[in-house]
């Protein structure tokens, strides 16, 4: 989605009559709706639009205080975001206890390779405080002692944060539609496994019981659906005949952050668009590296390819 376009996002408790409502509001106030989407899942209904407000007849904090009357009337929770609410854009950093692609984000962080925030890190464990505290970044244990997280406590924490991206660094915990919804397009996550194959837990288990020769990780958009979200960026590597689980994890945890920290950027530049389920690269996607390195194709074989039949055909 272009930096130009406003998005609304409404969130709440599905009832007839909600779109209608919402979208002549904005058809009154002279607003154009360029993109509308709309689901329900486990009770909860979200509508995301992506609308032109460069005509509109009222002023941004009048849209927003329509909005908000209009959500509270209907019992719904709107949020706005107008490009220039975009200009520095906010990390949330979710964590469990591997460190890695915490790590990778904060160096990338340190050394200006980010062009936007990490404003807060929030972990349903403790373990990663120190290194957050390091980097003197805000740190929130949203879990109980079986790490079972508190979304009231998170949804409150990414509103005061007033955060634009939410990145899952090896965190450990489901995202229910309540919060996915909110942040639609707007949560990364990197997963142990070339996706399709292997989602859910246990990925790199998973790759060594069934025998492939290559595994390799993948980010990707989250959706409600687990580990089905657009993929993003990919990694690769072989799988030894005698690997074992510590094996994979070596092997695999560099790409992990490598791959995520390459699909954060990608958002964050403004280079990845998502449609229909599937991610896009715009001009600048030469820029990154979404699969295998370049240097691959120096031992792929080129030869043989299909259509030597009908060559042979012609020359008879």
């Amino acid at each position: 989605m272009t930096t130009d376009i406003t998005e609304i996002t409404v969130i709440g408790d599905d009832d007839t009559g909600l779109i209608a409502r919402v979208t002549s509001l904005l058809f009154e106030r002279g607003i154009n709706i360029e993109d509308l989407d709309q689901a329900v899942r486990d009770g909860v209904f979200r509508m995301y639009l992506a609308v032109d407000t460069s005509e509109m007849v009222c002023t941004e904090e009048t849209l927003r205080e329509d909005l908000s009357e209009l959500g509270d009337d209907l019992g719904l929770d709107v949020q706005v975001r107008f490009p220039a609410d975009r200009d520095s854009q906010q990390i949330a950093v979710l964590v469990t206890k591997e460190s890695h692609c915490l790590e990778a984000m904060f160096e990338a962080w340190a050394n200006d390779e980010l062009g936007a925030d990490i404003g807060v890190v929030i972990g349903n464990h403790d373990d990663l405080q120190p290194l957050a505290e390091h980097y003197d970044v805000p740190f929130h244990d949203i879990g109980d002692e079986g790490g079972q997280q508190n979304e009231d406590e998170l949804l409150e924490l990414l509103a005061e944060y007033d955060v634009d991206l939410i990145v899952l660094a090896r965190y450990m915990r489901i995202l229910s539609p309540n919060v996915v919804f909110r942040y639609e397009d707007r949560i990364i996550n990197v997963h142990p496994s070339l996706l399709p194959a292997f989602p859910g837990a246990e990925a790199y288990r998973q790759a060594i019981e069934e025998g492939v020769r290559v595994a390799g990780v993948t980010a990707h958009y989250v959706t409600t659906d687990l580990d089905q979200g657009p993929v993003i960026t990919q990694r690769a590597f072989d799988v030894p005949d005698d690997a074992e689980l510590d094996d994979m994890k070596h092997r695999g945890q560099p790409l992990e952050a490598d791959a995520l920290l390459e699909a954060v950027k990608l958002h964050l530049n403004g280079d990845v668009s998502v449609h229909r389920g599937r991610t896009s690269v715009r001009e600048n996607g030469e820029e990154y590296q979404l699969g295998l390195p370049d240097e691959i194709d120096e031992f792929t074989p080129d030869r043989p390819v299909d259509g030597i039949g009908s060559v042979v055909a012609n020359n008879q």
